[in-house]
Formats: structure tokens, C-alpha cells, sequence
């Protein structure tokens, strides 16, 4: 126990030497989720038929996660002081003020994206649709160091690289939301009054049956899956970097399979966006579409093991 929390103060004390303003909104995110939590526990209402502060503990995990994760990246990018401190403050603020947002909006028992049906809703909605446009500026600011950064360790370099590109346009694909749907304008064209502009669900108006934890639909398409999916690129292929160099690996094939990894990760996002925005639910793809994961699942381990079978080759040739 001793041992582990030693090993947590050191990593703390790292990100914190790396970017404190994202290292100090992480904590306090994770701080925010712990009080959503409770929220669920003692709130009983709804709002769009999940309950009220699962969207809260939702984005403060996540933004928690992010935080941390861009503290970690800037430990390699020792060289970049002004990006670093422009990138970190301006994210640590949005961050705050789009959860903080989020949890004013469940307060009052209402949501927080979409939601323009009062000047309130709509001045809060406007702000957190530019602050997310300012961040993804300043994560392409991040991501164009991480591509002029000389890296010694070149897997891990490119898991930051290629996870940050991903991530970007995951962040992207959530522009798809924001659309004001054909019903939407057909109401306010009847009405004089557009109270919802966008959704997450392509197909039915937001709030039908939902997965579990998520709130994903169930029974249409939803652009929450792939939108997730892209956002935790960048935790998700260093991590996979992490996992191949215990492997003791030769430098030149964790590169080959990171690339193939951060493919595969691409193909994969492309796949569950064409999904959502044909309208199908996740757990319920028809044929078209069990046919494209599955060509996925062949082609991901196709490379995968094209790239062992390349630095395999290649070493024995080089044996000889």
C-alpha cells in the first residue's frame, strides 16, 4: 500500500511539474465525479429519461481522464514552454466551464447541450459550443509539437501522435450533433419556436430506451458511440504502447504495430460513425454492417500479424 501511494506521488508530482493547471483539473474532476455519484444516489429525477447527473459524472470522468492523460503527453514536449502553458490553461479552463455548465443545467432539471429554448439555455449552449471549438484548436496546437517533437522513444511518440489525430477528429465528429434534425425545424416551423437545436440520436428524438451506464440508444443510431470511441484515442493507443513494450520487442516493429494499431483504431471509429448516422443502434447492426466489422476484425489482425511476420523476417535476415 505504502509502495503504491509513493509510486501515485511520484506520478502526481511529474504532471504537476509537467502542466498544473491540468494536473489540478483532473483532481478536481475526478472530485466532481465522486459528487455526481452521489448526486445519482440521492436525486431521483430524470431528464430526457436517463437520470439527472449521469451526464455530470459522465463528462467529469472523461474530462478527467483527458486532462491527466495531455499532463502525461506534456512530459515528453519539455521543449515547448509556451505551447505547453497556452494549451494547458486554455484546456483547464474550458474544461471547467463546460462541466460546470453541465451541472448547473442537471441542477435546474434541464439539459445542457442542444437546449436553446430560453436565452439562458442558449447563451449557456453558445458558450460551451465555442469553448469546445477554442480547445480543439488548442489540441491541433498540441498535436502539430507532438509532430516537430524528436522522440527517443519512438513507439510511444507515435501512440501520442496518431491517438491525438484520432482524438481531434473524434472531437470533430460531435460537430454532427449540433445539426438541428428534420423534425426540429419542422416544429419550429409550425410553432415560430426552435426549442432543441441537434441531437445525439439519428433517427428518433433523444430520450428513447438506453444502454446501460452510457444512455446510448438501443433501438436507433447514436453519434455518442463513435464521438467516445475517437475522444480516448489518445488514451488508448499509448496505452497499447505501453502493453507491447513489456514484450522487449525490437523499437522497429512496436513501430509497425502501433501504426497497425492506430489503423485498425481509425477504421474502427469510421465504422461506428457510418453506423450511427445509417441510424442503427449499436448491439443491432444488420447485415451490411456485421459485414463491415467483421471485415475490420480480418483486416486489424491481417496487418497485425503482417507486421510480426515483416521485423520476424527481417531479423533473420539480419542473422544472417
Amino acid at each position: 500500500m505504502e509502495r503504491s501511494m509513493n509510486r501515485l506521488n511520484i506520478l502526481l508530482t511529474r504532471l504537476w511539474r509537467a502542466d498544473g493547471p491540468l494536473t489540478t483539473v483532473g483532481l478536481l474532476m475526478l472530485a466532481a465525479f465522486a459528487a455526481s455519484l452521489v448526486g445519482l444516489w440521492i436525486d431521483p429525477r430524470t431528464i430526457t429519461g436517463v437520470p439527472a447527473w449521469l451526464k455530470p459524472a459522465k463528462f467529469a470522468i472523461s474530462t478527467a481522464i483527458y486532462a491527466l492523460t495531455l499532463a502525461w503527453v506534456f512530459t515528453y514536449l519539455s521543449d515547448w514552454t509556451r505551447t505547453r502553458r497556452l494549451v494547458g490553461w486554455t484546456t483547464a479552463v474550458v474544461f471547467v466551464l463546460e462541466v460546470a455548465i453541465i451541472d448547473v443545467q442537471a441542477w435546474r432539471g434541464t439539459t445542457s447541450h442542444f437546449n436553446v429554448g430560453t436565452p439562458l439555455d442558449l447563451a449557456l449552449w453558445g458558450a460551451m459550443g465555442l469553448a469546445i471549438v477554442l480547445q480543439t484548436l488548442m489540441s491541433i496546437a498540441a498535436l502539430i509539437a507532438l509532430w516537430r517533437q524528436p522522440f527517443v522513444d519512438r513507439t510511444m511518440g507515435w501512440a501520442f501522435r496518431l491517438g491525438l489525430s484520432i482524438t481531434i477528429l473524434g472531437a470533430a465528429s460531435g460537430g454532427l450533433m449540433t445539426r438541428p434534425t428534420d423534425a426540429q425545424l419542422a416544429e419550429a416551423r409550425a410553432t415560430g419556436r426552435l426549442a432543441v437545436a441537434g441531437a445525439h440520436t439519428v433517427g428518433a428524438p433523444d430520450g428513447g430506451p438506453g444502454l446501460p451506464g452510457t444512455g446510448w440508444s438501443r433501438e436507433h443510431g447514436d453519434l455518442r458511440v463513435p464521438h467516445f470511441l475517437g475522444l480516448h484515442a489518445l488514451q488508448g493507443l499509448p496505452l497499447v504502447a505501453l502493453a507491447l513494450r513489456r514484450r522487449r520487442w525490437p523499437e522497429t516493429m512496436l513501430v509497425r504495430l502501433i501504426f497497425a494499431a492506430g489503423a485498425s483504431y481509425a477504421l474502427l471509429f469510421t465504422i461506428l460513425l457510418w453506423q450511427a448516422l445509417r441510424g442503427q443502434p449499436l448491439m443491432d447492426p444488420d447485415a451490411a454492417m456485421i459485414a463491415a466489422f467483421l471485415t475490420w476484425a480480418l483486416t486489424a489482425t491481417a496487418v497485425w500479424i503482417a507486421a510480426l511476420r515483416h521485423e520476424r523476417l527481417r531479423a533473420h535476415a539480419l542473422a544472417y
